[in-house]
């Protein structure tokens, strides 16, 4: 997997100027382009766009110091006009593209390589399962990707919910765990002009439907999940389970994941800060490509 990912690299440097192809990562890595995105998002701490956008970003710096107009640097990295590039460069850097040749203001970013280090050697405990068909059922909300520190997008979700709301999802929540549990799906990977983003989920697991408009339901297909039992130090024990199913499970696993919403849950039952909590995963038997 470690050559793999550095490959895609190099095919991305390569392809700084050009179109990237999903199916050609696909090609490379033996696996979906979707698991990949997820795979290099936790293991990077930024989203496979970012880190493209990013890139361009740091080689269209190095052209506009030779000289090259501004609108020839913003067509060469794909973007749509110069106003649309000049808007991101600023985003990015802190100053115009115009300042550059003038004042030769400089801001880089390099080339990522993935290098091994002895990990691992932790027993990991899991189990795969088969669920039907279910319903996420609950308030949702279009959130940033985030992957340090709360995410105060999801904090204001949770409060928003209303009594109202929690009674008729409590009601609705006829399946296991039969408590509140967190969803994210719908993550935007893939667009380089804006910051990536997730629809996130505080719900029920159910089989029935709700009339109230204003909650949300997902429905979700069968899948095989791979489920996690965690306890320990809350919330630090389930942070580095999700961490170590990226970056030791998934790996070394015969699975890979499919585009479904990722579900955990943590179980209140006293003040202790030891709690029992679960990661799933919806994942399929990796494809021979």
């Amino acid at each position: 997997m470690l050559a793999e990912f550095n490959q895609v690299i190099d095919y991305i440097e390569d392809h700084l100027q050009d179109n990237i192809s999903a199916k050609t990562i696909e090609t490379i890595t033996g696996t979906s382009d979707y698991h990949f995105r997820r795979m290099f998002s936790f293991l990077t701490g930024m989203p496979l766009n970012e880190y493209i956008r990013n890139r361009r970003l740091s080689m269209a710096n190095q052209d506009l110091l030779l000289g090259e107009k501004v609108i020839d640097v913003a067509f060469k990295y794909r973007y749509q006009s110069a106003d649309g590039f000049s808007k991101a460069f600023q985003d990015w850097s802190g100053f115009r593209p115009s300042d550059i040749s003038k004042n030769k203001k400089q801001k880089f970013f390099p080339k990522l390589e993935f290098s091994f280090r002895i990990q691992g050697g932790i027993s990991m405990e899991f189990h795969i399962e088969e669920k039907e068909p279910f319903r996420l059922i609950g308030v949702a909300k279009r959130v940033s990707m985030q992957f340090e520190g709360q995410n105060s997008d999801i904090i204001q979700l949770a409060q928003s919910i209303s009594d109202e709301q929690k009674k008729e999802m409590h009601k609705l929540g006829n399946l296991y765990p039969h408590q509140v549990i967190n969803a994210s799906y719908n993550f935007d990977e893939q667009r380089f002009d804006e910051k990536s983003s997730l629809d996130h989920l505080i719900g029920f697991l159910s089989t029935k439907e709700s009339s109230r408009p204003d909650l949300t339901q997902i429905s979700v297909d069968r899948h095989l999940w791979a489920i996690f039992p965690v306890t320990g130090e809350f919330p630090s024990e389930l942070q580095k389970t999700w961490a170590r199913i990226f970056s030791e499970w998934l790996p070394a696993s015969r699975y890979e994941l499919v585009e479904a919403p990722e579900i955990s849950f943590t179980k209140y039952d006293d003040d202790s800060t030891i709690k029992y909590s679960e990661i799933w995963i919806a994942v399929r038997e990796k494809m021979v490509r």
